[in-house]
């Protein structure tokens, strides 16, 4: 009865939005909202890979569901529920207790509701996630609109992230440890970018991954991209590599065109934004420091190494 006492004690709450049944069954039951698409993700982290072992269970809560919201929004979704599957070496209710406490408190701030998923044993510890949103039907902003002449923008500051895991106990390690998914901007971009992805495994590659999609190149100035104080103060070598290839950012990538701009920027934001580049016809991703070629070639996370 371990599973299901450890299932009423951390993971089984009154839902904050509309689920026709949640936890507690063998599987959830919702009730899609008239003219919408299923947006749908999933995410999977294991102890000492994706985040170091002594990281506190609160921020891996957090973590968890997190980095989902951000894949959701990046299609110009609203997240609505998750699922999570949890793989545990043992119980240990010291853990479960500020575990499932992140993992609550990242929902109840995007208004999220945890509707079912599974736990289990395992020597290692291993964190699913799967989360659900809706977006109107055919207004999904996907990887391959990318057009010639759009701008790309990033959200937020990059690099950070990637600072605070090589700088443990700064403050900069809160953006490792607590992610802030760009769920209002993610719903703002709905009909105005023409691409778009969240920064997970360094924005270069991301980038690439929207070039690839969209079959198009870009020109990104290297002094435009934005980073935060301390990551500005490194070395230009070490600068770029955190800025393009640190990952963990999970801010938005996205392309637009100007005339789409200036309609955005004439909304209320709850994040800055840069722009950092421009789609090009020419195939292939080339970086300029004002104004002049630089040859640099980074690589972001790969997760078989």
């Amino acid at each position: 009865m371990a599973e299901f006492s450890i299932i009423d004690t951390y993971f089984n709450r009154k839902n904050a939005n509309s689920v026709d049944l949640g936890v507690g069954d063998d599987s959830a039951l919702l009730t899609p909202p008239p003219q919408q698409q299923l947006v749908i993700c999933a995410d999977t982290s294991v102890a000492g890979w994706h985040f170091p072992l002594d990281t506190h269970p609160h921020a891996i809560g957090w973590k968890s569901v997190a980095v989902n919201l951000s894949d959701i929004v990046a299609m110009g979704a609203k997240p609505h529920s998750i699922l999570l599957a949890l793989s545990l070496p043992q119980i240990d209710h010291g853990w479960l207790k500020g575990f499932s406490q992140g993992l609550y408190d990242c929902c109840d701030q995007f208004g999220v509701s945890l509707i079912g998923g599974d736990t289990t044993q395992s020597p290692h510890l291993t964190i699913t996630v799967t989360a659900l949103g809706w977006i109107e039907s055919g207004k999904a902003v996907t990887r391959s609109g990318a057009q010639p002449g759009d701008f790309i923008c990033v959200s937020g500051t990059v690099g950070d992230a990637a600072y605070g895991l090589r700088h443990l106990g700064h403050p900069l390690q809160k953006r490792l440890d607590y992610p802030s998914p760009r769920c209002q901007l993610g719903q703002q971009l709905k009909g105005l970018a023409t691409s778009m992805i969240d920064i997970s495994d360094g924005l270069a590659q991301d980038l690439g991954h929207i070039l690839d999609a969209s079959n198009a190149g870009a020109i990104v100035h290297l002094e435009s991209l934005p980073v935060s104080p301390e990551v500005a103060k490194l070395e230009q070598e070490k600068k770029w590599q955190l800025a393009l290839a640190g990952g963990d950012d999970y801010e938005l990538c996205f392309t637009i065109s100007p005339h789409n701009y200036q309609l955005l920027m004439q909304q209320k934001l709850d994040v800055n934004l840069t722009i950092i580049g421009q789609i090009t016809q020419n195939l292939g991703l080339t970086y300029l420091q004002n104004g002049v070629n630089c040859s640099i070639q980074f690589h972001g996370y790969q997760h078989f190494a």
